[in-house]
């Protein structure tokens, strides 16, 4: 995903989303620092459309969720050793 296609991704999903969550109330994004993310434009679009990003330092997954959600997915592949690709799509979807 480039900076483009994750700034889409913002408009067409994000947006409408924290609209029905949160109205006109203030919301903090919190994404990891992926160059889509970091991108000058993304932060361009971000600033435009009123939009406060959460700080999060460089290699910190304690602070976001889907990196511990991803070791528990790991370690639970790793524990089942899938050897074909049919074992491995059984592993996934069992994950």
């Amino acid at each position: 995903v480039n900076a483009a296609v994750y700034q889409e991704i913002l408009e067409h999903f994000m947006l409408p989303s924290a609209d029905q969550l949160y109205g006109d109330a203030d919301f903090i994004l919190q994404q990891d620092l992926a160059p889509a993310h970091t991108a000058k434009s993304t932060k361009t679009w971000l600033n435009d459309h009123g939009i406060t990003v959460l700080d999060l330092p460089a290699n910190l997954p304690d602070l976001n969720p889907i990196e511990n959600l991803w070791d528990i997915a790991k370690r639970k592949m790793r524990d089942m050793g899938p050897n074909r690709e049919e074992e491995l799509k059984a592993t996934i979807e069992a994950s």
